[in-house]
């Protein structure tokens, strides 16, 4: 169980370390180039949710996010360690979730920097950072999770 606590505690010392890299290295809109056009850091901060959403609203990030992590934690000591998949991606979940949260309970904002253009489409996507990748793979994840649940059980129901 403690391999599984492990992995958040990675994803929310990586984030904070890449977090605390930029802050202290860069400008505020300063932008270094890794693939121009493509990809590249740029410093930016995020007083919303994901895209912006609920600027200004910490308060409701407090809430949110102490009763996420309470439900992620219950989860996992229900449901995820039973299957190593979901348990993974549990905390991941946490991780990001929690790194985050560190960002708006100390800053008042959370840190985004990585900046990517999808050339096929020319979409600028959204700024973003380690517990915000994290968070995704995480979806990803329990989505994958919960197909390969429902194919066993329907194999189980059919044989």
């Amino acid at each position: 169980m403690i391999v599984y606590y492990a992995i958040a505690v990675l994803v929310i010392a990586l984030d904070q370390l890449t977090k605390w890299l930029v802050v202290k290295n860069m400008e505020l809109r300063e932008y270094i180039p890794l693939l121009d056009p493509y990809l590249g850091f740029l410093s930016h901060r995020n007083r919303g949710a994901a895209w912006g959403m609920l600027e200004g609203k910490m308060w409701l990030f407090y809430i949110v996010t102490i009763a996420v992590v309470a439900a992620i934690i219950y989860f996992f000591h229900t449901e995820g360690k039973k299957d190593r998949l979901l348990g993974i991606s549990l905390m991941l979940l946490l991780g990001g979730a929690v790194g985050n949260f560190i960002d708006r309970l100390f800053r008042g904002e959370v840190v985004d920097f990585v900046s990517v253009l999808i050339p096929v489409i020319n979409y600028d996507f959204p700024i973003f950072n380690v517990a915000d990748a994290a968070l995704t793979i995480a979806v990803v994840l329990i989505l994958v999770h919960v197909l390969l649940d429902e194919k066993k059980k329907k194999k189980k129901g059919v044989s």
